[in-house]
């Protein structure tokens, strides 16, 4: 008997439920309830999905000796792992091209700051972008951050080979292990225009920026045309 077959049914689960608002109504009451059982069942989605995730056969081997430029000078990928077994690596849209970085990059990254002493704790976590490293410097301390470390990939092989083979300025997520003296990548956003739904832009799920996972808590949700911006008018 596995685990998902002893879980109680999340209808009977929300029945349960002992939360009651002021004034609400029977119909509200009944429908909240309705969405509860949802939220759970959404709940158990997510964990058999990352269960999964974990169950992954070992990836390719990274045989490539990637070099990065960092805020300190030069360092392989397999330096940015530190003492831990496993790497996160972000890329992020601020090719040489841009003149600012990505509004939507620079949200998710704006939300992880404060989180890389948590993070760090189970994880390495590097940010990379195909900007020289001063302009990625320059742009961090412009957004305040103190705790992101950013590495530009100067000859843009790391990129070509896990982000976009065209070298194109869009953004990955990718994860990274070290086991038995080998890197090997264990699993990397694959979520794009191809996967979109009718009417979505191109999202991942979860998202890792929780601006979008608040949003889906309020009545107006994420909009159709509305995106952060770097800076807003007062």
């Amino acid at each position: 008997m596995n685990a998902e077959s002893t879980l109680t049914p999340a209808t009977e689960l929300a029945q349960r439920n002992p939360v009651h608002f002021p004034n609400e109504s029977a119909e509200y009451r009944k429908a909240r309830n309705a969405l509860l059982a949802e939220e759970i069942e959404l709940r158990r989605h997510i964990e058999r999905v990352a269960a999964q995730r974990r169950k992954l056969p070992a990836g390719g081997e990274v045989t490539k000796n990637y070099t990065f430029q960092g805020e300190h000078g030069p360092v392989t990928l397999a330096e940015l792992f530190g003492d831990k077994d496993t790497l996160v690596v972000y890329s992020y849209m601020f090719g040489p091209q841009r003149e600012r970085p990505c509004p939507m990059c620079t949200s998710i990254m704006a939300s992880w700051d404060h989180k890389v002493p948590d993070i760090e704790q189970r994880v390495a976590l590097a940010m990379i972008a195909r900007s020289p490293v001063d302009r990625l410097v320059a742009a961090k301390k412009e957004r305040g951050w103190t705790k992101l470390k950013v590495y530009a990939d100067v000859d843009g092989q790391f990129t070509r080979d896990y982000v976009s083979p065209e070298d194109a300025d869009v953004p990955g997520y990718s994860v990274f292990t070290r086991r038995d003296g080998k890197i090997r990548h264990f699993w990397s956003s694959e979520m794009y225009a191809l996967t979109t739904d009718p009417g979505q832009d191109p999202r991942g799920a979860p998202d890792l920026d929780p601006l979008w996972t608040l949003l889906d808590t309020t009545p107006e949700g994420r909009g159709t045309d509305w995106y952060p911006e770097l800076e807003y008018s007062k």
